[in-house]
């Protein structure tokens, strides 16, 4: 039986998520008229603090739009460079906003205000105006760091300070409430829009929720049709996200214990390297001392167990509902049987 750690989106539905689906109300979402789709908006605002959301197919699409009703073609989006959209979204905002991104150091998983203010443009007419500034939490590449609040009140205070928007990546905001004990409302308000993940972590089949003001919320909808993300009787999957909140959401903490369990016993390895304060949430990346991560991966996959490449020595793994304690536990002693010895 296959141990799937390549991600959090492996997951299938649960038997009363699938109930859930079944039994969904539906209407035509293009007219507004999916009473689903309307709580499930309605539901995730409340959640975020804003004032209105929309419901898209993807955290990309949810990206993209705020990207877009928050700069003008021309404008400069400063972000991360290990960020989801820098390296994930295959070059979406120039094609679809016309924007330039101007990526920071963010190792850590964030950049300081000091890098930012260093990067805002003076606004000679030769340079791009600098308009947006995108932050990502959890971050996924630095191993799903939480950004600390303190530093998000910094580097918000001096986007502010230049006049900029903000728009926060929270595909994996649940998981930061959750490691912080912080209500998401709290992590979201700095920020003019919040993109969040049904998918990733909460179970849902598909779909992701883009929250802000009424009028930007109001503007994203226009260019989500454009897009060809108009929906027709969609309640059937936010009926998804909806029992996902309810009923997955609460169990969260589950996924970063298992997160925990298998950074430690990876620790305990010589062929690996690993740093455990970086192991916040339910994301384990760690490094190949001797060989490749493609070398290692390889021998986990023949014996049943899945991870990703995260760099010519670098694994990670992704916890999940979907894997159990007892899983993980086997995962370790199968890590353990080859890899016990500084061999990889």
């Amino acid at each position: 039986m296959l141990i799937d750690l390549r991600s959090d989106t492996v997951t299938r539905p649960s038997p009363g998520m699938r109930r859930a689906m079944y039994e969904a109300e539906v209407g035509d979402d293009v007219f507004g008229e999916d009473p689903t789709v309307r709580r499930l908006e309605t539901r995730v605002a409340e959640l975020l603090g804003k004032e209105a959301a929309l419901f898209v197919p993807s955290g990309v699409m949810g990206n993209q739009l705020a990207i877009k009703v928050l700069t003008r073609p021309g404008d400069e989006v400063l972000l991360g460079r290990e960020s989801h959209i820098f390296n994930y979204e295959s070059g979406a905002p120039a094609l679809i906003s016309g924007v330039q991104l101007h990526p920071l150091d963010d190792t850590p998983g964030w950049f300081s205000p000091e890098a930012l203010a260093l990067a805002v443009r003076h606004g000679h007419d030769w340079e791009p105006r600098s308009r947006l500034v995108c932050l990502e939490n959890t971050h996924n590449r630095a191993g799903g760091v939480v950004i600390p609040p303190d530093v998000v009140e910094a580097v918000t205070a001096e986007a502010r300070r230049h006049g900029l928007a903000l728009h926060l990546d929270g595909a994996r905001l649940w998981h930061a409430s959750v490691a912080l004990g912080v209500p998401e409302h709290r992590l979201a308000a700095p920020f003019d829009t919040v993109s969040v993940c049904l998918s990733k972590g909460l179970g849902a089949p598909v779909g992701s929720v883009l929250a802000a003001s009424a009028d930007l919320i109001a503007e994203a909808r226009r260019f989500r049709k454009l897009l060809g993300g108009g929906m027709r009787q969609v309640g059937v999957l936010a009926a998804a996200g909806l029992y996902a909140l309810e009923h997955h959401r609460p169990l969260l903490a589950e996924d970063h214990a298992k997160a925990r369990r298998l950074a430690e016993g990876i620790a305990e390895l010589p062929a690996f390297e690993i740093d455990l304060e970086r192991v916040q949430t339910n994301i384990v990346r760690f490094d190949v001392r001797r060989g490749t991560a493609e070398s290692v991966l390889t021998q986990l996959r023949e014996e049943g167990v899945l991870m990703v490449p995260f760099g010519p020595r670098t694994i990670r793994a992704t916890t999940h509902r979907d894997v159990s304690m007892q899983d993980i536990d086997r995962a370790l002693a199968i890590l353990h049987r080859l890899f016990g010895r500084a061999t990889a």
